[in-house]
């Protein structure tokens, strides 16, 4: 049975990984403490809505990485998108970059709970 549960905690930690669950943001956050909140969202998306303040900074754009670098590595980031998934692929390869302070907001209905901040357009 012991066998069992370490199989699952070890499914379960390794598919925190590959959906990038690892960091998902708490009900409410500290936000003085936040550097930037980044939507990971295409620029069109972004358009049509995003969080107040929030810098567009697209994951699937192949400049994601040179643009990314130009942050603070030491700074505290607040990630989302549409649902979740882009913002754990986004956490993922900033904290393969060497980023240490991130958190997966998930979609931005959830981010705007978690962080307090208004939808904009």
């Amino acid at each position: 049975m012991n066998k069992l549960f370490k199989s699952i905690a070890a499914l379960i930690t390794a598919m925190g990984l590959v959906f990038g669950l690892t960091a998902c943001a708490p009900e409410s956050m500290d936000m003085t403490k936040v550097t930037a909140v980044i939507d990971v969202r295409s620029a069109g998306e972004y358009a049509t809505g995003h969080l107040e303040g929030a810098i567009n900074i697209d994951v699937e754009a192949n400049d994601f990485a040179a643009e990314v670098g130009k942050l603070d590595m030491a700074g505290t980031y607040v990630l989302y998108c549409h649902s979740g998934r882009r913002a754990g692929a986004a956490l993922q390869q900033m904290n393969s970059m060497g980023f240490k302070k991130l958190t997966n907001a998930g979609g931005i209905n959830d981010a705007a709970t978690a962080t307090g901040l208004p939808i904009v357009q």
